[in-house]
């Protein structure tokens, strides 16, 4: 979560702004001071100042109780901590950025200092601590806090005058800064020079007699000699160096949806000489780095490198250098000449028809004189076509001009030392939607996101990844077609989007065209490679890619080739591709591999399934629980292609019926513990159907959990449902998956389930939910004693085995037990305990019922705004486990 406290207080994230004036100015002292311990007392000072009542110390504690409900508050013998990264809270964001602009300018950079110093202020959204400010704490907390806003100002000005900045974008904020601190000559003397360097000077002259005026109304002295200077030095006509200037090319379309990934672009502009924009073809890298380097001070030159035949000649016209010959990279340098001390730094890959000769080292040496003495901003767009070019370009320049900073954009890495990258994923959906509408409304003026349009915005943004230029071409198909027709076209994204800007090179005009020629950087190892990954419907672990696509060791080394060039993303240890480029790369996988690489797929998690089930009743249960749910939309896939219906998504390789009962029983524990059972419900009627009533011969458990999972979303029929009882009732002995009496019972009825122990097994996991099972039902019937005996034993063995679910299963039921002897107190601590473990396991449908049940706790303890306070949150784990909208 963010917090804000540099205007109205507000966070961002699940949590709400407290709504009492004191748990406010509690909260807005902890941020204050987040990551530190604060000791009681001083929290009694700052919410009741010097005189604070009786029983102070026990409304803190209430207090602090009240915020725990939603925020990390950590008590211990030193005081109370809010555990937030203090970079989470704007104002001492604020604070640290502030302070690290001002060493950057006076260590005498003047461009890092701007940025830093930009992002500090621009953190600023109102009057500090504007929402607590009858706090006693607030008043001089506002005031430290307005001090070292204008110190970063006079900061911030001092490095933008230093960076030549065009004063036109100075002297608005400037003039607001001096009005509202008329007595500070740093910032009137920083108005003087940018006002002259705008060619203003008898502005500047007239601001100097102001401030004589007001120093000597105010405080009967005379203007300082720092602000004396910059007057005589108007006077006498001295002029500042003219603004440096800019090369970049005008945009005829607005910028959206990137707000975040441009502050950080030009962040680590500032720390950074080189930075690396990459991502795969698409995803706006261009735009992106058009808009940092138009917000960055001092003077951009942006090098198109999209068609270039040589690095240097492209940098060179960008620069309005004239041409002198043959250039690097083209080829017809002799190659002979003495090598120069640039060439000892030559990247080891680059080839030898690359290296600059005499006349290529002459054109090389023009560019480095252009850009010795000068502190620019060289943007190099599209460097993958000449990479290595480009790459050996960057690290002669950056050697040879130590105020030279450059930001390229390419597929992969220029792979030189120095370079710090920044990839581009896609666009959030909130983001791609606010791009499409913008799109959309140039071509259809009126349209809106809102009303019947939204759920197919969405649905088309979503199914196109967020990529920016598909998002764009779809927008633009609203002049021929409805959005309705856009979505049921998108199975054919290549053909839907195939008309683009005409005035870009052919590589870049339509989706498919930006894809080929991602795909043509690619070797014939990595294409055929590639092909294989996109059987695998939810990205894939190194290990798991290897054993499916057959790469063995090789496939470390591919798949980061072709992370390196933007075709496969990786993170947390996963490799994914964009849909678009997944459904391109499985057109090229021949069919007869096609199918032996989903069969291999098939069986690697099938495997999966089989090995962690057991699992899933043990200690290991959330690590196992968090592998399968990475792992779901494979898992899914697999079991859709082994029931093989006709019109099945994925189902090329034909039916395997008893596969996919196997799939679904190791799956069913999981399937409940995540609340999973709707979604793929839909699949288990799909089985079922295929059946047709036959249940092959060793199955007929599996083929009950699959009537079971069908009828989770209302899809098994009645015949199933007594095929499945039949099934049940013939049985004499134990199941082999012990959630199968459990999820019988839930179905059937828990006297149905207890008249059957024999059903249940002799596992110790199978006996500590039997035993639960007959504490719930004795319950039911009132028999508390008994059910006390029998949960207390189940709660007891679950604890023993280190199973999460079962526990937390069992504290509910002791804590009705509780409650009905009249201990509600510890009974609501039994609960608290089951919720922490119902969080962790992520079960919401079990986390919504409980939260219910301490609703009804509190109520009857007299807390009725505590009892709201958990229906609201049962409400909100009810709607995100889809039982309510």
């Amino acid at each position: 979560m963010r917090y804000f406290l540099l205007g109205p207080l507000r966070i961002e994230g699940p949590e709400a702004v407290p709504a009492g004036a004191r748990l406010r100015s509690l909260l807005a002292f902890l941020l204050l001071n987040a990551g530190r311990t604060v000791p009681a007392g001083r929290l009694v000072d700052a919410l009741y100042g010097d005189e604070p009542p009786v029983g102070a110390t026990n409304a803190l504690q209430s207090q602090v109780s009240r915020l725990r409900r939603t925020l990390a508050i950590e008590h211990g013998p030193a005081g109370y901590r809010l555990a937030a990264d203090p970079d989470d809270v704007d104002v001492l964001r604020f604070e640290r950025l502030a302070r690290d602009g001002a060493r950057a300018r006076e260590a005498g950079d003047a461009g890092r200092a701007a940025v830093l110093l930009r992002e500090a202020l621009g953190l600023w959204r109102g009057p500090a601590l504007l929402d607590v400010a009858d706090a006693p704490f607030a008043a001089a907390q506002s005031a430290r806090l307005e001090e070292l806003r204008a110190a970063a100002v006079e900061e911030r000005a001092e490095a933008e005058l230093a960076l030549g900045t065009d004063p036109a974008e100075l002297l608005g904020w400037l003039r607001e800064a001096v009005a509202a601190h008329p007595l500070r000559e740093r910032l009137r003397g920083q108005l003087m020079r940018a006002l002259r360097r705008a060619g203003r000077p008898a502005e500047a002259l007239a601001e100097y007699e102001r401030a004589r005026e007001l120093l000597a109304g105010e405080l009967g002295t005379d203007p300082s000699p720092e602000l004396a200077a910059v007057h005589l030095s108007i006077l006498r006509g001295e002029q500042s160096p003219p603004p440096p200037s800019s090369r970049l090319p005008a945009q005829l379309t607005s910028f959206v949806g990137r707000d975040d990934e441009l502050s950080a672009l030009i962040a680590l502009l500032g720390a950074s000489r080189l930075v690396t924009l990459i991502g795969t073809g698409g995803t706006g890298k261009t735009r992106l780095a058009l808009e940092a380097a138009a917000r960055l001070p001092g003077e951009v030159c942006f090098v198109d490198l999209t068609s270039a035949t040589g690095a240097v000649s492209a940098a060179r016209t960008a620069l309005g250098l004239r041409d002198t010959g043959p250039l690097i990279g083209t080829g017809t340098g002799t190659g002979t000449g003495t090598e120069t001390d640039a060439d000892a730094h030559t990247p080891a890959h680059t080839p030898a028809h690359t290296r600059t000769g005499p006349s290529g080292g002459d054109a090389e040496a023009a560019l480095v004189t252009a850009l010795q003495d000068r502190n620019p901003l060289l943007v190099l767009d599209n460097c993958e076509q000449i990479i290595e070019e480009a790459a050996l370009l960057a690290h002669r320049l950056l050697s040879r001009c130590p105020g030279l900073r450059i930001l390229a954009t390419s597929r992969e890495a220029l792979g030189i030392t120095g370079e710090s990258l920044r990839p581009l994923g896609s666009l959030d959906t909130a983001s791609a939607v606010r791009l499409f509408t913008d799109r959309a409304t140039a071509v259809q003026p009126g349209f809106t996101p809102d009303g019947p349009n939204s759920p197919l915005l969405h649905r088309i943004c979503t199914d196109l990844d967020g990529l920016p230029l598909a998002i764009e071409l779809a927008a633009a198909r609203l002049r021929q077609l409805t959005l309705s027709e856009i979505a049921s076209r998108l199975d054919d994204r290549f053909g839907l989007l195939s008309r683009g800007d005409r005035t870009k090179p052919a590589r870049h005009r339509t989706l498919r065209a930006v894809v080929e020629w991602s795909w043509s950087l690619l070797s014939d190892r990595e294409r055929e490679f590639a092909a294989r990954l996109t059987v695998f419907a939810g990205g894939a672990t190194a290990e798991a890619a290897a054993r499916v696509c057959g790469a063995g060791p090789d496939a470390d080394g591919l798949l980061a080739s072709l992370c390196d060039k933007s075709l496969v993303e990786a993170g947390q240890g996963r490799y994914r591709m964009l849909e678009t480029i997944r459904v391109y790369a499985a057109e090229q996988l021949p069919l007869s591999e096609r199918e032996l690489t989903v069969r291999a797929h098939t069986a690697y998690f099938l495997d999966l399934a089989e090995t962690a089930d057991p699992e899933l009743r043990s200690s290991g249960q959330l690590r196992w629980l968090e592998r399968l749910s990475t792992e779901h939309a494979n898992l899914r896939a697999a079991l859709v292609r082994s029931v093989g219906v006709a019109g099945s998504a994925g189902s090329a390789d034909g039916a395997d019926h008893p596969r996919a009962l196997r799939l679904i029983a190791a799956l069913s524990s999981f399937w409940w513990l995540r609340g999973l059972r709707g979604d793929v419900a839909p699949v288990a009627a799909d089985m079922l159907r295929a059946l047709d009533g036959r249940v092959p011969e060793g199955f007929e458990e599996e083929y009950v959990l699959c009537v079971l999972a069908a009828g989770a979303g209302g899809a098994a029929s009645g015949a199933d449902l007594a095929r499945a009882g039949r099934i049940v009732a013939q049985r004499d002995r134990a199941f082999r998956q012990p959630f199968t009496a459990f999820l019988w019972a839930i179905s059937a009825g828990p006297s149905a389930a207890a008249e059957r122990p024999e059903l249940t097994g002799d596992a110790p996991w199978s006996q500590a939910l039997a035993r639960a099972g007959a504490g719930h039902l004795h319950l039911f019937h009132s028999r508390v004693e008994e059910a006390s005996r029998d949960l207390s034993a189940s709660l007891g063995a679950f604890r023993e085995l280190g199973e999460r679910w079962g526990t937390a299963t069992t504290l509910t039921g002791l804590a009705a037990v509780l409650a009905a002897q009249g201990d509600r107190e510890t009974a609501l601590a039994r609960t608290g305990e089951a919720l922490a473990l119902f969080r962790e396991i992520g079960v919401w449908e079990d986390i919504a019922d409980l939260h219910v049940q301490r609703a009804e706790l509190l109520e009857a303890m007299g807390d009725l705004a505590g009892g709201q306070q958990e229906r609201e949150w049962a409400r909100t784990a009810a709607r995100r486990a889809g039982v309510i909208r």
